[in-house]
């Protein structure tokens, strides 16, 4: 995958994630809620809707070779996520607190910047403003 490609796809898990976890802002507050706990609420498919979006971020960060022991630990979040997000109520809960795919971005990230700095130097000449890849 060349670099543009690896950017769109950073891009692409950056704004899932942000999507699912954050963004959304709770009147009055500073907290941010994704959409991934409003589906959640759908009795049933809700939480399963909702694994399947944080599965495709998954799979689209292991085209960066991300290594096993950082893939197992994404495959934990979400699985954590998805099992106490099966508690009604309280599992939403938690969904809006935990963001799973926050965390893995989070992960994706810290993993860029140790095999692949230069990333954030392009994504800067590419894009023309201060993208992080932290």
């Amino acid at each position: 995958m060349n670099t543009i490609k690896r950017l769109a796809t950073l891009n692409r898990i950056r704004q899932l994630s942000r999507l699912m976890d954050t963004s959304l802002r709770v009147p009055g507050t500073g907290f941010r809620i994704g959409l991934d706990p409003i589906i959640g609420l759908i009795p049933g498919a809700g939480d399963l809707i909702s694994t399947a979006f944080s599965a495709y971020i998954i799979f689209l960060a292991t085209r960066f070779g991300i290594p096993r022991q950082d893939l197992t630990e994404m495959i934990f979040n979400v699985a954590l996520e998805s099992v106490v997000g099966t508690v009604p109520l309280v599992g939403d809960l938690f969904d809006a607190f935990y963001k799973s795919n926050i965390r893995n971005l989070a992960i994706l990230e810290k993993h860029l910047m140790a095999v692949e700095p230069e990333l954030e130097e392009v994504a800067s000449e590419v894009y023309n403003t201060e993208v992080s890849v932290r």
